[in-house]
């Protein structure tokens, strides 16, 4: 993510409206808007591998998966991220144009120039939305997945999978080996 060097706070209003206009995306934190780094191969793969799996899944169940050109907004009034991936189950997003407000699980692919924030800063902004259930960050280097779900307590846990293992995002009631979410890829 590269900062714009610009002492202009944009609202969210002027935001929408001016990245309408730009060639690449933007994310917006504090009236800030930051350029999306572009991606690899083996992460794009892993992506499109992930929608081709959940898509059949959640059909029929009210549910949709979306991909990286969604943005998930932490509230109406501001901070509007793309994750890779998300889903939203929830009839509030349906006719929503701008931004998905409910996600129920974030997906990010990690890239060794985002996973630093992906884990830290941009997963504490995601805590706050009410309806985020999991939170699942996969490798696009290595085999690897990590999903953290939030307990009947209120707390956070993590569950890693590895090489071997069948994959679970329990928000959706999902299951698939690891290595379909990998299949093709080559690191």
């Amino acid at each position: 993510m590269i900062a714009l060097s610009d002492d202009h706070k944009l609202s969210p209003d002027e935001y929408f409206e001016w990245e309408a206009k730009q060639e690449i995306r933007y994310e917006y934190i504090n009236g800030d808007v930051f350029a999306m780094a572009g991606g690899t191969i083996a992460h794009s793969m892993v992506a499109a591998n992930l929608i081709s799996l959940l898509r059949p899944h959640l059909r029929g169940k009210n549910c949709r998966v979306l991909g990286s050109d969604a943005k998930v907004g932490i509230s109406p009034s501001g901070e509007f991220f793309y994750p890779d991936l998300l889903v939203t189950c929830d009839d509030r997003d349906r006719n929503s144009a701008k931004a998905v407000f409910y996600p129920k699980l974030i997906i990010e692919v990690l890239s060794p120039s985002t996973e630093a924030y992906n884990r830290g800063g941009k997963f504490a902004r995601y805590r706050q939305l009410s309806s985020l259930s999991e939170y699942v960050l996969i490798g696009s280097e290595s085999i690897g997945v990590e999903a953290f779900r939030l307990n009947d307590r209120g707390k956070w846990e993590l569950t890693p999978y590895g090489e071997g293992d069948l994959v679970q995002f329990a928000s959706i009631d999902f299951e698939c080996a690891i290595t379909a979410i990998y299949e093709d890829v080559e690191f």
